[in-house]
């Protein structure tokens, strides 16, 4: 298994790798849509200086990885809604976009009982180089958007595992809200509508001071916004997807 860039500034003895790829993802730009998507954790890769972080792929493969199907359902939206949708492709495993780089679980050693052994004991130099080259350009594009279209209202896309901890999440849907957005009630409402206590207010987990995104990115600009929350089986084919995308369109709009 490969590991990681030696933190130290020492060259490394791994072979040289192909040039890292954006961080940013951008479809749809510039669509009238009074909503801009976001995927913070919809994408997997890893840069190739870092190698596999020395997790496999069956774990890379996991939502400790990414949000499954969020890329699947943020470009279903984008075309629905005729919304430009903005993702982050590198893997929440190199640095989670949706946590203040001071955050303990900004970049983390173990996930969900895996071991992240190339994030381990890392110095302030590689978490600033991180930092630099994924986190502050993904957030520089969804600022650049918003105040390029003020008062577009900001949707969060995410998903979550059915089983955390040996603990069961009977939800399909989540509307994660801190009872400060009128978008958030339209919708949990609206939803609600359809599918009953199937989707969860602030289930499976509630905003809190851990969440970056919305708080950074909607409260300086006074925002609203919807933080959504899917079960990853949901969205496991893409009639699943479409299905989903329908639901929250129609809750949307």
């Amino acid at each position: 298994m490969t590991h990681r860039a030696d933190d130290s500034g020492a060259p490394s003895t791994r072979p040289a790798a192909a040039a890292a790829e954006s961080p940013v993802a951008v479809l749809n730009p510039g669509a009238p849509s009074g909503f801009l998507l976001v995927g913070d954790h919809a994408g997997d890769a890893i840069p190739p200086r870092l190698g596999d972080l020395g997790v496999g792929p069956a774990d890379r493969a996991r939502h400790i990885a990414c949000d499954l199907g969020v890329a699947a359902l943020g470009r279903a939206l984008s075309v629905r809604l005729d919304a430009t949708f903005i993702s982050q492709r590198y893997s929440r495993l190199v640095i989670d976009c949706n946590r203040s780089p001071d955050h303990p679980q900004s970049i983390v050693e173990t996930s969900d009982g895996t071991s992240v052994p190339g994030n381990a004991g890392l110095g302030d130099r590689e978490r600033v180089r991180r930092r630099r080259e994924i986190f502050e350009p993904y957030h520089a594009a969804i600022a650049a958007a918003l105040d390029a279209r003020p008062g577009r209202r900001l949707v969060s896309l995410h998903s979550f595992t059915p089983v955390m901890q040996g603990q069961r999440r009977p939800w399909r849907l989540g509307v994660l809200h801190r009872d400060d957005s009128p978008l958030s009630r339209s919708v949990l409402a609206r939803l609600r509508g359809r599918l009953g206590e199937a989707v969860g207010d602030n289930e499976p987990y509630r905003m809190d001071g851990d969440d970056f995104t919305v708080p950074h990115h909607c409260d300086p600009r006074g925002l609203d916004y919807l933080e959504l929350e899917v079960r990853q089986d949901e969205l496991a084919h893409p009639d699943g997807v479409a299905a989903i995308a329908a639901l929250v369109a129609d809750a949307l709009v």
